[in-house]
């Protein structure tokens, strides 16, 4: 919470969880001037004390906007693709600085009042931002984060810039003291987020708070030339110089919180009918435009353009994955596990003949030929795979043992999760979808082409869109032409094409070839058509005349039902409600769903589970992770071999998500239930590959109407997404009976989001609502969160937990589990890339005991929190446990923290009739555990057997692959 005292001294100006509220600067009711849409940050009284400044959010990007003290409709000031932040106002009124990043990386700028007139100030490479002028107008003090001399610096007109406080920790929000003799700013470092001041005569810098204190990244305030407003530790302060002490000044500011029910979607776990298979990964369509290969229930598949029934051209445990189509059309590259992670493979279509081309120490995704057919380009990827950075190499595919040039070389240093790649006509360039940040201060920016030439010259982005995102960066473009002229590409979900020179700079005008949701194109030899993937059906388009045609397809799966009955003779089960066990029981399984449980009795007709001398506990619910099928079959073992058998995934390519529901679910391969959703429902800016670049109200329609087609079991909105959109969006899922989720707690609650992940987390503001910088939540957080009854996802172990957890104790990594997955060196690399974070992040780790505290807090008032880790930045299925040990490592009863990942997980994703306890009716998930995880909840790690959905599934059986 950022607080401005007016010139007058008589008020206070707060943005209190995104709306401008104004209040008597000696406390009392604080009154909402903005309304709760905006995103209203961090106020600038203007110096006749009529309006007030501030930056918002409304239109999808932060722009400067005015109101009156009052209230009333607020004026914009700024405009265009840009964020403009941080403003402050002249001593005459003026003038407004702020900071911006339109100059291609955050600088200092300058907007006229009178006329509109914009001016850059500063041009540093580094970001410069929080600026604020003197008190007699003639300097402007702001922070920049310069890789060479980062600090704060003045300015004034005619004077070069100076550094006058150099600091290696964090630096924001200065504020001149009134006589213009020292600057005052807040430090971020290792121990302490204080309020430091330095003298501008002799550069002494002096710490005024004490380590204990919290204080907030904005600036101070002024009541006169030695007593100051601040705000920290989760209050409003004033403070003489000098003094130990400070008064705080009391305040309410009251939110309503309307609470709206909705019909949650059902679910039919009992069906036994055949389903359109809607996990189709990869389609492309041949040289010839006679035949479409794609991958589904994790084999490879030829649908004959003319039949409706596909071929079956792999089959096994392994997954075969990304087919791609050899120039002449004789081959398929694709990925394949079969040897135990991804490999680069290639089919010999006429002989059926499989042969490795390629196996390194990582996974490898996205196979590309060449055009002359000698070459195929893919990527191996970082242990995060498909959330991570993958290095681009090419292998030789005319190889052979006497050849002098090597097989496989590296082509282009690792890039942020790029798109496939896809050659131009004379194997001189290669073009991929990247990230193409805004500035280096926040991470986000757009989905832009990104060439890559091999003749030297430099990378370079081209768009064919400036300033507007492509699709998700997988298989969405962009995808040359055979013939070298054009490129293909899915823009606001729709397919287009554009011409471009041979290196690939584009010429001409985008043409638009597509009016529904479109995936995954890919050109037939000739360049002449597309084939692409809408929504749930293949098409193709043709160039001369635009007209398409449908390929429909029959291919179907079915849940796996297992028949028969099962008795498990429990010494010890807790069932998911109570918090003590029920002993010596036996619970009777029909099928795939519990009977009975009574007290136990030899004898029992059925096949018997003795776990007399164990515990039996529910399936555990892992509530937030990220999956990509490049880990492999070995992934839905993973999972369950740590007692998990409900997977809830906020944030997927719908096509991976799908593939994976479909086999786990037919049993093609063993798994977890999967709860899904798409890609991250986003702004105008995106980060990660699977975000969804959302730029208006038809586009958002599409993906609404794709949620709905594909079976999503929930929607999640991400940092960049504006406030009125997220509302329309949470009113259509609600009518559709899916909940809705987002980093976000106000006003999203207030219009009914259902859940928010993370207690801290990426937020676009660059410092969290939530929580401070020293992992401290206050009273506003806690009773919002407990009133609204909107659930939270703390996801704590990735916020320090796992690497607190097991520096602390280094056998969790012994753990028989995660050494039958995880290598040595995957460990060593997550423990630098820890370390890493501890580096760029103060308190990262030595502040992690304050979020615990935190989320003991959410549970003591009431709050409905849930187990979920953000894996894999930490690593699937053991980062849960880790999970677990940090809800009781924070005051949390064991029983506490496994409601957390049962019973209440199943409320949140809506099965709770079903799933998330042990009792008659439910479905059978259920793990045996040696141990008492009552007492130690480190024994819920203990899995001996897991029985999802009625079958057995000893633990050797899902360490050993198949």
């Amino acid at each position: 919470m950022a607080a401005d005292l007016s010139p007058d001294k008589k008020s206070i100006a707060i943005d209190l969880q995104g709306t401008i509220w104004v209040l008597p600067a000696s406390g009392g009711i604080a009154h909402p001037i903005t309304d709760p849409l905006g995103d209203c940050r961090q106020p600038s009284w203007s110096p006749d004390g009529k309006q007030i400044a501030f930056h918002a959010f409304w239109d999808g990007r932060y722009h400067i906007w005015t109101v009156s003290k009052e209230g009333g409709k607020p004026k914009q000031l700024t405009t265009g693709i840009y964020d403009d932040r941080e403003p402050h106002w002249s001593p005459d009124g003026k003038l407004l600085v702020f900071a911006s990043d339109r100059g291609g990386n955050y600088d200092i700028w300058q907007l006229s009042l009178a006329d509109g007139k914009l001016t850059q100030l500063t041009q540093n490479p580094g970001n410069d931002f929080s600026p604020t002028f003197s008190p007699d107008g003639k300097q402007i003090a702001f922070v920049s984060d310069r890789t060479d001399a980062p600090g704060i610096y003045i300015m004034g007109s005619g004077q070069p810039e100076k550094l006058v406080s150099a600091s290696k920790g964090k630096l924001v929000g200065p504020s001149w003291q009134p006589d213009g003799s020292h600057l005052f700013y807040n430090v971020l470092n290792n121990s302490q987020s204080g309020l430091e001041s330095v003298s501008l005569a002799d550069g002494k810098a002096q710490m005024l708070t004490e380590a204990s204190e919290d204080v907030f990244p904005f600036r101070a305030g002024w009541f006169s030339a030695d007593e100051y407003l601040y705000t920290s530790s989760g209050s409003m302060k004033r403070r003489k110089l000098g003094s130990s002490t400070a008064q705080i000044i009391s305040f309410q500011a009251l939110i309503a919180l309307p609470k709206n029910t909705y019909k949650r979607k059902t679910y039919d776990f009992d069906s036994q009918k055949p389903q359109p298979v809607l996990g189709i990964k990869g389609a492309a369509i041949s040289p010839d435009g006679k035949q479409i290969a794609f991958a589904a229930l994790g084999d490879l598949w030829l649908l004959a353009k003319g039949t409706k029934t596909p071929e079956r051209i792999t089959q096994g445990q392994s997954m075969e994955l990304e087919p791609s189509w050899s120039p002449d059309g004789t081959k398929l590259a694709y990925t394949s596990d079969r040897n135990g992670n991804m490999d680069v493979w290639i089919r010999d279509l006429k002989t059926g003949e499989d042969r490795n081309l390629v196996d390194m120490p990582d996974d490898l995704h996205f196979p590309s030929w060449s055009p002359d057919g000698s070459k195929i380009a893919f990527y191996q990827s970082d242990p995060r795979n498909a959330w991570g950075r993958s290095t681009l190499y090419a292998a030789d595919v005319t190889y052979t043992a006497d050849v002098t040039v090597p097989k496989t070389r590296k082509l282009h240093e690792s890039v942020f999760v790029p798109s496939q790649a896809t050659w131009s006509a004379d194997g001189k360039t290669i073009a991929i979808s990247a990230l193409h940040p805004y500035s280096s201060r926040y991470r986000e920016g757009v989905s832009e082409v990104l060439l890559l030439s091999f003749d030297g010259k430099n990378d370079r982005y081209v768009s064919p869109a400036p300033g507007h995102s492509l699709a998700t960066r997988s298989q969405n473009g962009p995808v040359w032409s055979p013939d070298g002229t054009k490129m293909a590409y899915v823009l606001d979900g729709l397919l287009y094409i554009t011409d471009v020179q041979p290196d690939g700079t584009i010429t001409g005008k985008p043409r638009q070839l597509t009016t529904e949701q479109t995936d995954t194109p890919s050109w037939t030899g000739d360049s002449k058509s597309l084939l692409y993937l809408a929504t749930d059906a293949l098409k193709q388009v043709y160039l001369a005349d635009g007209h398409i045609e449908t390929h429909p397809m029959d291919l179907t799966w079915k849940i796996n039902q297992p028949t028969g009955t099962i008795v498990v003779h429990a010494g010890r089960l807790f069932d998911g409600k109570a918090n003590t066990y029920r002993n010596n029981v036996d619970i009777l399984i029909e099928g795939h769903r519990i009977k009975s449980i009574l007290p136990h009795q030899a004898g029992r007709p059925g096949t018997l589970i003795d776990a007399s001398t164990k515990t039996v506990i529910p399936g555990l619910f892992e509530m937030h992770t990220h999956q990509h099928s490049m880990v492999g079959e070995k992934l839905g073992r993973l999972w369950l071999s740590f007692g998990i058998t409900s997977i809830r995934e906020p944030g997927a390519d719908p096509y991976d998500a799908l593939e994976r529901k479909e086999s786990w679910a037919s049993g093609v391969r063993p798994g977890p239930r999967q709860f899904f959703t798409g890609g991250l429902t986003d702004g105008t800016r995106i980060y990660y590959g699977a975000a969804t670049s959302i730029n208006s109200d038809e586009q958002l329609d599409r993906e609404l109407n794709r949620s709905v087609r594909l079976g999503y079991d929930l929607i999640k909105t991400y940092v960049r997404m504006p406030d009125a959109m997220q509302q329309r969006i949470t009113t259509f899922a609600h009518a559709h009976g899916m909940p809705v989720s987002s980093h976000e707690i106000f006003p999203a609650m207030r219009y009914d989001v259902d859940a928010v992940e993370h207690i801290g987390g990426t937020s676009r503001r660059g410092y969290s609502p939530k929580i401070t910088a020293m992992n401290r939540s206050y009273q506003d957080v806690i009773q919002l969160l407990a009133k609204s009854g909107m659930n939270i996802t703390p996801t704590a172990s990735l916020q320090g937990g796992f690497a607190v957890l097991t520096a602390k104790d280094p056998s969790l990594l012994e753990n028989r589990q995660y050494k039958a997955f995880y290598s040595e060196e995957f460990t060593n690399a997550l423990q630098a890339g820890s370390a890493q974070y501890a580096k760029l992040s103060p308190g990262y780790l030595s502040n992690f005991g304050n979020l615990q505290k935190g989320i003991k807090a959410l549970v003591d008032a009431g709050a409905h929190v849930t187990t979920g880790t953000d894996s894999p930045f930490v690593p699937y299925g053991m980062s849960l446990h880790t999970e677990l040990q940090v809800f009781v490592d924070a005051g949390l009863t064991p029983y506490q923290a496994l409601r957390s990942a049962t019973l209440w997980a199943a409320e949140t994703v809506g099965v709770s009739k079903d799933l998330g306890s042990i009792e008659p009716g439910k479905l059978a998930d259920l793990v045996i555990v040696n141990g008492d995880p009552l007492t130690t909840i480190r024994d819920a790690m203990n899995v001996e057997q897991v029985i999802k959905n009625g079958e057995v599934l000893p633990i050797d059986r899902l360490l050993t692959r198949p």
